[in-house]
C-alpha cells in the first residue's frame, strides 16, 4: 500500500522528473515519467545496477510482507536481506542518495515480536550505512485513491474499519495517516531531510 501511495504522489509531484519502480509485479500504471524493472532476485541487484545508477536522488524502499505465518529466516530475507542489498548498492553507486526504508510503528530491538526486531536491525544498518538514510514508522494507514493491500486479511480489516477512520483520526490523530499523506511526507524528507533519522507516525503527519 505504501508503495502505491508514494508512486502516486511521485508521479503527481512537478519536481519529480523520473520514477523507476523496482517491482515483483508490474504496476499496470502508465505515465511518461514511469519506468519499471522486475529483478530476478531482490537480494542481488547487480543485473540492474546500470539502471539504478541513472542519477536517482531518492529511494523509497516500500517492499514488505506480513509476518503472519512466516518463520524468522523467511521474514529476515524479505525485511532485512532485500533492503540491505538495495542500501549497499546505493552506498556504492551514490552514497548521497536519500534512502527511506518503510518500517512500522512498534519496531524495536528489544521487542518480543520477531518482525519488530528484524525491522529494527534493518533500520539501524540503513541509517549507519547511508548519511541520508531514514526509517519511517507509519502506524494505522488508511488507503486512499484506490490503493489496496496485496494481503487479503489487511483488505478485509480496512473494509471493516473504513467507516470508522474519521472517528479514529479525530480520537487518535498521532496514530493514523493515509497513503497519500504518507507519500507526500516521504517526498518531503527526500527534498529537505529531517532532524532525526527515524520518523514516527506523528512526524510523518
Amino acid at each position: 500500500m505504501v508503495g502505491q501511495g508514494v508512486l502516486r504522489e511521485s508521479l503527481l509531484a512537478p519536481d519529480v522528473e523520473q520514477v523507476l519502480v523496482v517491482t515483483r509485479k508490474l504496476t499496470g500504471v502508465r505515465h511518461p515519467k514511469l519506468h519499471e524493472v522486475e529483478p530476478t532476485d531482490f537480494a542481488d541487484l547487480a543485473p540492474i545496477r546500470d539502471q539504478l545508477a541513472d542519477g536517482y536522488d531518492a529511494v523509497f524502499y516500500c517492499l514488505g510482507v506480513s509476518s503472519v505465518g512466516m518463520d524468522e529466516a523467511g521474514y529476515t530475507r524479505v525485511s532485512y536481506d532485500y533492503p540491505m542489498a538495495a542500501a549497499r548498492t546505493f552506498a556504492e553507486i551514490n552514497p548521497e542518495t536519500c534512502f527511506i526504508y518503510v518500517s512500522g510503528a512498534g519496531t524495536g530491538a528489544q521487542s518480543r515480536q520477531m518482525w519488530a526486531r528484524v525491522k529494527a536491525r534493518t533500520e539501524r544498518e540503513v541509517i549507519g550505512l547511508l548519511p541520508h538514510g531514514y526509517a519511517v514508522r507509519p502506524a494505522m494507514i488508511q488507503p486512499t485513491h484506490g490503493v489496496r493491500s496485496k494481503t487479503r486479511l489487511y483488505n478485509a480489516i480496512y473494509t471493516t474499519i473504513n467507516p470508522l477512520m474519521p472517528v479514529l483520526e479525530r480520537t487518535f490523530p498521532k496514530y493514523v495517516t493515509t497513503t497519500d499523506r504518507l507519500g507526500r511526507a516521504m517526498l518531503q524528507v527526500a527534498r529537505v531531510g529531517f532532524p532525526r533519522h527515524i520518523l514516527e507516525n506523528v512526524d510523518l503527519r
